[in-house]
């Protein structure tokens, strides 16, 4: 599949007409006893199960995954869990209060919707959707029925975002003029098959694809790279960007999305399987402030394994304002002068240790207003991603200066397109393979858009999903 057919498979979502069968909301056991399913057991569910199971008066009371396999990563930690492969079977657990849900993004909303209907919490791993119009559904449905539900996220329950946050909310380095987000690391390509994977055994392909298609596959592996074909995935934007699209909408008090976005960039280098760009930047508009968002996975010369970097830093937002200026990453930052030349504060973090802990004691509470990372946040944060990726996969072939041309608009836009055109030169890439998108006008209140190609962009907010697991019109 590619950026092509990735449109015209995108279409209006099917309804569900088996609706899940909606379960009393239920309360917490014995001693005010929190269990806990964890609802995918890859990398980063083995990590949160032994997380969870840590926790003080906190039980992992199951695991569940579409692999068998991978649920046997409980035993070690939580050798207690019960082992389910289907999900629906897990929220019919009378014990259980919450689901940590750390499956491939596509079943992230349809799950998080069925637990809420189930009577359950939710923490759901980043992005919280794997498209705009499914976060809506997910907001709502917490509003709904009231269920506690947080983003894994966890960089904002990071000290040194929410003290700086709050130090750019309160004026003290006066009003923001623009902001660069972005990651810069190294992937490698993850190959093509000359034919389709036999899917193994142990894997429930209809589980493990859900609402998505069940489409052959030619990558290497079945499992994580999937990240990099939008099919299931959303690629870096949704990957890593995310972690710092979260962090700038809290520290800057961003509530709704931007207002444009055009996108430029390509799948450089690599024949595989994958359509997710490996080079990706986008110009947006955020109520007049210039928003740059930019992900490189190619290193700075070929061969090397040098990385580039943007002002001095490979990742996290760079902020401009008036009376300072802002880097911050996971773990930390500083704010300098506004030339950079000497330090006006340091920001000491802990990259979000404690973010579990904080949303075991929403739950709780049953309030959800006590979360770092509330899902009605974090459905414009990884919005923001989803509306770079569209600009992108309606783009055409474009030439170098009609990039130069088209991201002409603001000095970081400039800067951020000479950055990515010199470490395509420097990687000796195919300059056939450069995609421009179109400028796309995007009204926030509504999130929809409007203007020039608005009909097409409006298809990709949304896909068509399988019948027995779409999610529906009316959660």
């Amino acid at each position: 599949m590619n950026r092509r057919s990735f449109i015209t498979k995108t279409a209006t979502a099917a309804a569900f007409t088996g609706a899940y069968h909606l379960l009393p909301a239920q309360s917490l056991g014995a001693n005010n006893r929190v269990n806990v399913a964890i609802i995918g057991i890859g990398w980063r569910g083995g990590e949160l199960l032994k997380v969870f199971n840590e926790l003080d008066n906190v039980r992992v009371v199951a695991v569940c995954d579409a692999d068998t396999t991978r649920m046997d990563r409980a035993d070690e930690h939580a050798p207690q869990a019960k082992k389910i492969q289907d999900y629906r079977k897990v929220l019919e657990l009378p014990e259980l209060d919450a689901v940590v849900i750390t499956t491939p993004n596509h079943w992230h909303a349809a799950m998080t919707i069925a637990a809420c209907q189930a009577g359950k919490h939710v923490y759901v791993e980043k992005p919280v959707s794997h498209c705009i119009w499914e976060g809506r559904k997910m907001v709502e449905a917490q509003q709904k029925y009231g269920k506690v539900v947080q983003a894994g996220t966890q960089q904002l329950s990071c000290p040194a975002v929410i003290e700086c946050g709050k130090d750019i909310r309160d004026g003290k380095y006066g009003k923001v003029l623009w902001a660069h987000c972005f990651r810069i690391n190294r992937r490698n390509p993850v190959g093509l098959r000359s034919e389709p994977m036999a899917i193994p055994d142990h894997i429930d392909y209809n589980l493990w694809a859900g609402p998505a298609v069940m489409d052959p596959i030619y990558r290497d592996k079945f499992h994580y790279d999937w990240h990099w074909d939008l099919r299931w995935g959303n690629g870096e934007m949704g990957n890593w960007a995310v972690h710092y699209t979260s962090d700038l909408c809290h520290m800057l008090g961003l509530n709704l999305m931007p207002d444009s976005v055009i996108s430029s960039g390509g799948r450089f280098l690599w024949d595989d399987a994958a359509d997710a760009p490996n080079m990706l930047f986008s110009a947006m508009e955020y109520q007049g402030m210039p928003l740059t968002l930019e992900i490189r996975n190619l290193t700075r010369a070929k061969g090397s394994k040098v990385l580039p970097a943007y002002m001095d830093r490979r990742d996290g937002n760079i902020i401009m304002c008036e009376k300072g200026l802002i880097k911050l990453a996971r773990g930390g930052g500083k704010a300098y002068t506004p030339d950079g030349s000497e330090t006006i504060k340091n920001y000491s973090g802990n990259a979000g240790r404690g973010h579990q802990q904080n949303f075991i004691e929403a739950l709780r509470a049953n309030q959800q207003s006590m979360l770092a990372a509330p899902i009605e946040g974090c459905h414009i944060s990884s919005g923001i991603c989803h509306l770079s990726n569209i600009s992108y996969v309606m783009g055409q072939q474009a030439k170098p200066d009609e990039v130069r041309a088209a991201m002409s608009g603001h000095a970081d836009f400039r800067r951020t397109t000479e950055a990515h055109l010199r470490d395509l030169e420097a990687n000796e890439a195919d300059w056939n393979d450069l995609v421009l998108g179109p400028k796309l006008t995007f009204d926030p209140r509504t999130e929809s858009f409007t203007g020039d190609h608005a009909g097409q962009a409006n298809q990709l907010l949304r896909y068509e999903m399988r019948k027995e697991f779409a999610i529906s019109e009316k959660v």
